[in-house]
């Protein structure tokens, strides 16, 4: 055991010692970030605030004007949010799901990850829960918590669409009748379509409806950083699926995304947009993680290039045909950022929040020094983002640079006030405006 310590000090130790971020943070921002040559290492940097959980009576920072409460506390790794019509406010409790044997990642790199995830807090098990938390009184803390359905898979996104609550877990998207205001679902859900699962390197799986409820878009993350083990196990990943909620019938909506997961509809636009976690280990001031629209049949570059035509010299054989097809996203959100959560803002939230995406960063791994750990906002003007990204809740890191929590999913709830999962301070906050 003891050498066990030794040489996982050493790993970190070692990957500590790689690449700095030269970059001011305001030039990996925006519709134009700045993108040096690639700089690869021997040893990819690692650098990770270790969790750690909140201290009695901590809480995140939240931007002038706004006021933190914990609508939830307690929770088992709080991943994804859902509102419901009636108010009440859907959390996924979950966790990878561990993969076939077959499928089973092996060898040092893959020993020194499952390492580097557990020091992250990506280490608990999966609760397989969706919990239901309702605010009665509108104070902002749920008197009422009940399990609403367990014994998922893995589950993530959510969408009710009519009387059927749909829910993608790590292999499928399932659904289950809801009835308003039902506290506990005991039916075994009904499998809508399959997705693409096995070694599941990227297992979150979101779900947005269409406007008319016909139609479910199921993002599916890549199986790897740059398909380092083959495309054979990429097959109908790093995309964005369409579903027909009516016969369960798919067909790939985008793809070249290597891992998408919070979706949303602009609200003046009616555009469909997605925050995209891009590769790793080309250097602490690549790639950007980015927020992009989503054309129907667009490919956006991986595994082959990134950020449109910037060729990644490590993906063999090379694509220059695919390359050429790439489509450059919309806006950059810095690098190693880890952008999971998206929601769009409405005319509830005051100026300067009114038009504009929320966006929840998970928090970065591959730089030095640390980036993310904060829910920002990115304005919007005529269906467009424009300037750089406010900060909206911040305060995640303590001073010695360790994970009191980590921001994940986002959302608006019945109020109009911005719902946050923190999936290491297992806690749900709510940032309402002061009035």
């Amino acid at each position: 055991m003891r050498k066990v310590f030794i040489l996982l000090a050493a790993s970190f130790s070692l990957f500590g010692c790689s690449d700095l971020a030269r970059l001011p943070d305001l030039s990996t921002v925006g519709p134009a970030p700045e993108l040096p040559p690639p700089r690869q290492n021997l040893f990819p940097t690692v650098l990770i605030a270790p969790a750690q959980g909140w201290p009695d009576g901590g809480q995140p920072v939240a931007a002038p004007g706004f006021r933190v409460t914990a609508l939830a506390t307690g929770l088992q790794h709080p991943r994804w949010l859902y509102v419901l019509p009636n108010g009440d406010v859907l959390v996924a409790e979950a966790n990878k799901p561990t993969p076939p044997a077959a499928d089973k990642p092996s060898g040092i790199k893959a020993w020194v990850t499952s390492l580097v995830m557990k020091r992250a807090g990506a280490g608990v098990p999966s609760a397989d829960r969706i919990t239901l938390l309702r605010d009665q009184d509108g104070d902002g803390v749920a008197e009422t918590r009940s399990a609403l359905i367990d014994r998922l898979h893995s589950p993530f996104g959510m969408a009710l669409v009519g009387d059927q609550l749909h829910i993608a877990n790590a292999d499928a998207v399932v659904r289950v009748p809801y009835t308003p205001g039902q506290t506990r679902i005991d039916v075994a859900p009904v499998k809508v379509t399959d997705l693409p699962a096995g070694r599941n390197h990227h297992w979150t799986k979101n779900l947005l409806a269409s406007r008319d409820g016909r139609k479910l878009y199921a993002t599916v993350g890549s199986n790897s950083n740059v398909a380092e083990h083959g495309l054979e196990i990429e097959e109908g990943r790093a995309a964005i699926w369409e579903i027909d909620v009516a016969s369960g019938s798919k067909r790939l909506f985008a793809s070249g995304l290597r891992n998408p997961n919070g979706l949303g509809w602009e609200p003046s636009t009616g555009v469909l947009w997605t925050v995209v976690n891009e590769r790793d280990e080309l250097g602490s001031d690549l790639v950007p993680d980015y927020l992009t629209s989503v054309r129907e049949g667009a490919f956006y570059g991986w595994p082959w290039s990134y950020w449109g035509q910037q060729v990644d010299p490590r993906v063999q054989p090379p694509r220059p045909d695919r390359v050429a097809q790439a489509v450059r996203p919309d806006y950059a959100l810095g690098n190693h950022v880890a952008p999971l959560g998206l929601a769009f803002s409405d005319a509830r939230m005051p100026p300067p929040f009114a038009s504009g995406a929320f966006v929840g960063l998970h928090g970065s791994w591959n730089r030095r020094p640390l980036s993310g750990y904060k829910v920002v906002f990115v304005p919007f003007v005529g269906g467009k983002p424009v300037g750089a990204p406010v900060d909206v809740l911040t305060g995640f890191v303590s001073p010695e640079g360790k994970a009191w929590g980590r921001p994940v999913g986002v959302a608006l709830d019945a109020r109009g006030a911005l719902l946050v999962a923190d999936d290491v301070g297992n806690t749900v906050w709510r940032v309402a405006p002061l009035r």
